[in-house]
């Protein structure tokens, strides 16, 4: 007759660890793949007569917090920083709606609440203003 040993902790080795998981290929650096996404400002999109959608992108580590600590517009300066599409440095479009500045630009373009709509999804793509993290139970 054979003897087997069980060992309790078998289930638990079978687990990738941690350091396993983030070395894995899924999990990439975020710093050279900023998450992105797309928002139609609905009140342009009806002038326009087609959809108006900005595309927005993730600010990297402290960036967000550099702008709010040292701009006074600090909405403004994040959505400039966010958005990648339209160009809102783009000199057609600061001509359009005589801004000397993208931030002019911008105040001219689109109403506060806009502004700072789009300005909060910005943060929410770089892992502000929402929850990024859950407690584990029975750990």
């Amino acid at each position: 007759m054979e003897n087997t040993i069980v060992n309790p902790n078998a289930a638990a080795e079978e687990q990738p660890s941690v350091l396993d998981l983030l070395l894995g290929e899924k999990v990439v650096n975020v710093a050279k793949h900023l998450p992105t996404a797309k928002f139609e400002i609905p009140r342009l999109s009806e002038a326009a007569g087609a959809p108006v959608i900005f595309t927005l992108q993730a600010l990297p580590y402290g960036r967000v917090q550099d702008i709010s600590r040292l701009e006074q517009d600090a909405e403004l300066q994040i959505l400039l920083a966010g958005c990648v599409d339209p160009d809102l440095k783009s000199a057609p479009l600061q001509h359009k709606f005589g801004g000397i500045t993208p931030a002019e630009t911008l105040k001219a373009m689109l109403l506060p609440g806009e502004i700072a709509d789009l300005s909060r999804e910005v943060e929410r793509l770089s892992g502000y203003r929402r929850a990024t993290i859950e407690k584990v139970k029975n750990a």
